[in-house]
């Protein structure tokens, strides 16, 4: 390539060059006058919104105003119209206080009148008074000189009189006012309690826990007993009561003091006999759920016992013991029966007397709930009952009432003496209890011997069933203080060593006799 033609590429090359920077300079200017065109259309139309918006909310604030100013108008003139009612009321209640004022006015006059009226009549009757007075004088001037005693000797006279009559009435009626209290107090009393012994419906003897377990055959006693004893060794630690297996024919004896564990024994028992799978494993089983099912039965229990006696808001725990009372017994008698039994007789003896019936009626059914767990802690079930009803929130009332009814405690008021007497006659009347002869016979035998133990004591007769024992003492030996302290120290004796339902009377008997021959 020559130079020129070099030169010539190299010119037209920056003339290229040159034209491109002129063609992109434009370009970009006109892209910037663009910019700045479309930058003043915006701020405009935004000025224009801006305005639109302005005179929007201008409207609205004047309609806003408009109706804040006719709302005020019409409360304005709400509170006027009130004003003016107001107003109109005060007016008659002025017109009204001007006319009691005149109304008082006039009275006030007419009483004036009747004050001078008054005035006048009353210095009449004092000039009357003085003449009368005068003649009362004169008469007992001439009554003294006819009698010959002064005014104050015969005051004092007629005093004396008067006092030792009032005072022979006044000893006449205490004597007469004690005697008919006495004989309404023992008729009212015979008649509450006959009265509540005659509406009680109840059974004479209820259920007794059963621990016999009947057998189809005397094959079952070895099943029962299992391979080298395996299966009486599981009954005996799965339920802890005794299996006793002896010669008594198609019969098993389940021996232990928990009654609750005893009825499970025997329902398992009872389930692995008409099942036929007596094995250790199934004999676990059986007793588990017999267990669940017991206390199913005992909640359920519990809660027909409050709701037959109308106790609400007993505690859960409380119900489960009163359930578990179900499988106890007291001398043969089922003692959730008795609690329900004394309940009611509770209720219908404070009913009588006008107390509290539902407050009686819950002390009855609580009164033996220490019963449910005797056997596990120490204690009397008086003085236990009294501490679980503390624990589970039982008033102070039904507390007392509970750990006094078998005088563990004084009793210090009526619903005190209310659940022992119900407690003493749900126990006491004939056909309540079962005994067996020889226990009857022994606790007669026992209480002789208690009285014939005692210096003095001649003969001893126990009457009544038992409920009573009357004491013959040597009079020589035994003065008549010391027979009324012998029978306070008998009947203590008698309460610490015996254990017998209801009370037992301790009658002690001292007899003088005199003779003498005539010759």
């Amino acid at each position: 390539m020559t130079l020129y033609q070099i030169i010539s590429v190299l010119l037209a090359l920056a003339v290229g060059v040159y034209v491109g920077f002129l063609v992109r300079k434009k370009f970009i200017e006109d892209r910037q006058n663009n910019i700045e065109e479309q930058g003043r259309k915006l701020i405009a139309n935004a000025l224009d919104e801006a305005e639109k918006i302005r005179k929007e909310a201008l409207l609205q604030a004047k309609e806003d105003g408009f109706k804040l100013k006719q709302e005020a108008e019409a409360e304005i003139k709400q509170l006027k119209s009130g004003v003016i009612s107001e107003e109109q009321r005060l007016a008659q209640k002025a017109e009204q206080i001007e006319r009691k004022i005149d109304l008082l006015d006039k009275r006030e006059v007419d009483l004036r009148g009747k004050e001078k009226t008054f005035a006048i009549e009353e210095k009449k009757i004092g000039e009357r008074r003085h003449k009368i007075d005068s003649l009362v004088e004169e008469q007992r001037i001439q009554l003294e000189k006819i009698s010959g005693i002064s005014r104050e000797e015969a005051k004092k006279l007629l005093t004396e009189s008067i006092e030792s009559e009032a005072r022979m009435e006044a000893a006449k009626s205490v004597v007469r006012i004690e005697n008919e209290m006495k004989i309404q107090a023992d008729r009212k009393a015979k008649n509450i309690l006959a009265l509540a012994i005659a509406r009680y419906a109840g059974e004479y003897v209820a259920e007794k826990t059963v621990s016999v377990v009947s057998l189809p055959n005397d094959e079952m006693k070895g099943r029962i007993i299992g391979r080298e004893g395996r299966n009486i060794r599981a009954i005996e630690a799965a339920t802890g009561i005794d299996v006793i297996i002896d010669d008594t024919p198609e019969a098993v004896i389940l021996s232990g003091f928990n009654p609750v564990r005893r009825e499970v024994a025997r329902q398992s028992l009872e389930r692995l006999i008409a099942d036929g799978r007596i094995h250790p494993a199934r004999i676990e089983e059986i007793v588990e759920k017999v267990e669940k099912e017991l206390e199913v039965t005992m909640r359920e229990a519990g809660e027909q016992a409050t709701f037959d006696v109308g106790a609400h808001g007993v505690h859960l725990e409380v119900i489960m013991l009163l359930g578990r009372l179900k499988y106890r017994t007291s001398y043969g008698q089922n003692v959730l029966q008795h609690s329900l039994e004394v309940a009611f007789l509770c209720g219908v003896m404070a009913a009588e007397l006008g107390l509290d019936v539902k407050l009686a009626k819950r002390a009855g059914l609580l009164h033996d709930i220490g019963k449910a767990v005797d056997h596990e802690v120490e204690g009397s079930h008086a003085s236990i009952g009294a501490d679980l009803a503390t624990k589970y929130g039982e008033s102070p009332a039904i507390v007392h009432a509970i750990a006094a009814h078998h005088e563990d405690v004084p009793p210090e008021g009526i619903l005190d003496v209310l659940v022992q007497s119900a407690d003493a006659l749900s126990g006491a009347r004939p056909g309540a209890r079962k005994e067996m002869l020889e226990t009857y016979v022994k606790r007669l035998e026992d209480l002789e011997n208690i009285a014939h133990s005692f210096k003095g004591v001649e003969k001893s007769f126990a009457i009544q069933a038992g409920r009573e024992i009357r004491i013959v003492v040597n009079s020589e030996n035994v003065s008549d203080s010391e027979a009324a302290i012998m029978s306070q120290d008998i009947a203590k004796k008698i309460e610490k060593e015996l254990t017998y339902p209801g009370q037992i009377r301790v009658t002690v008997i001292r007899e003088m006799r005199s003779v003498e021959y005539a010759k």
